[in-house]
């Protein structure tokens, strides 16, 4: 799967930071700060031996050298939060943003908010902030700040499925984790799923809602689609064009989609902050989508966002809950989610 040229999707003012835990106790004994590890020095691959320095580039252009893995770490994203954990460096993390909730261990961080006063996270004294691309465009006083403040600033997003790999190594050598099991593993399990959805002689049409509004789909190259092409599904929305060249949501509209009813075998909805609706039966009184066959039939599955759109390992999982909604007889059901 580390071949895929796609594209990946997704998605002021000050005020306060707020938080499960306040930044005053952060430093308390026996909090975050206190119990954060120290990390150890990189180690070369080929040789084993210690390096004195690493660098890591990140996706605006900006170079960091470091020659141990930051051990206090607070991540503004929840995608670059729930990867640590995955990749074991959990315990590197000494805040999160409020939307930082699996695994459960991420709910209990302290929360920071890139919208409030930047001097509670300078206050917390970490030694990495992570951001992605579009909080320095929302809001570049408050991450200037934080610079000018002495604190470094790594700003990631993979903006495709096939820069995945090379997101998660520079995540893990910033916390001094391996990744290398976890990516053979992610993408072992992804061709396997693919491998037995080719062998599918009456694969479905599936339209994908991002968004009630303007009926919004998924660009052709997004994460949504690609999930349900490696599933055996056959996008109907193939000619969606994404709103602007920074997203891959794109509108198609009821009338076209409602001009393809009898051909619509299934029907996917991403719920989550920009989509909230999970209710078949509101999805029925949608003018005129009661002629939809899948909505019809009840062929409908609502879906996780967090799961399907973000740059994270369950990705898996929601690629394994599509191929097992479109073909039950040829897929399991995915094992619930801890």
């Amino acid at each position: 799967m580390k071949k895929f040229p796609r594209i990946l999707a997704c998605v002021l003012c000050l005020s306060s930071c707020f938080g499960r835990n306040t930044p005053e106790n952060l430093n308390a004994p026996g909090g975050p700060l206190d119990s954060a590890p120290s990390g150890g020095r990189p180690v070369d691959d080929n040789t084993g031996a210690a390096i004195d320095s690493v660098s890591v580039t990140d996706d605006e252009g900006n170079t960091i050298s470091f020659d141990k893995p930051f051990a206090r770490i607070i991540s503004f994203y929840s995608a670059h939060t729930e990867n640590l954990f995955a990749l074991g460096a959990g315990a590197s993390l000494i805040g999160g943003h409020s939307t930082c909730n699996y695994p459960a261990p991420a709910k209990e961080l302290p929360v920071f908010e890139y919208t409030g006063d930047p001097e509670y996270v300078i206050a917390a004294s970490p030694d990495l902030v992570l951001i992605r691309p579009f909080i320095r465009r929302r809001n570049p006083a408050y991450i200037s700040a934080l610079e000018n403040a002495g604190i470094p600033v790594i700003s990631l997003y993979p903006e495709s499925l096939k820069d995945f790999d090379d997101y998660i190594r520079r995540l893990a050598l910033l916390a001094g984790a391996d990744a290398e099991q976890k990516l053979n593993e992610f993408h072992t399990r992804l061709q396997n799923i693919e491998a037995k959805s080719a062998e599918i002689k009456n694969k479905l049409n599936v339209f994908f809602e991002t968004t009630e509004r303007e009926t919004r789909t998924a660009s052709p190259e997004s994460l949504p689609i690609l999930a349900i092409e490696i599933s055996g599904g056959v996008n109907i929305a193939r000619d969606a064009k994404p709103v602007n060249q920074l997203s891959s949501i794109a509108p198609y509209g009821a009338e076209k989609l409602l001009s393809q009813a009898e051909n619509i075998d299934a029907y996917i909805i991403q719920t989550g902050a920009m989509n909230p609706s999970n209710s078949i039966d509101a999805l029925r009184k949608r003018p005129g989508f009661s002629t939809i066959k899948a909505i019809r039939g009840g062929k409908v599955l609502f879906i996780d966002e967090k799961i399907i759109s973000s740059p994270v390992f369950r990705y898996l999982h929601g690629v394994k809950t599509i191929a097992h909604f479109l073909y039950p007889d040829e897929f399991d059901e995915p094992e619930a989610l801890e």
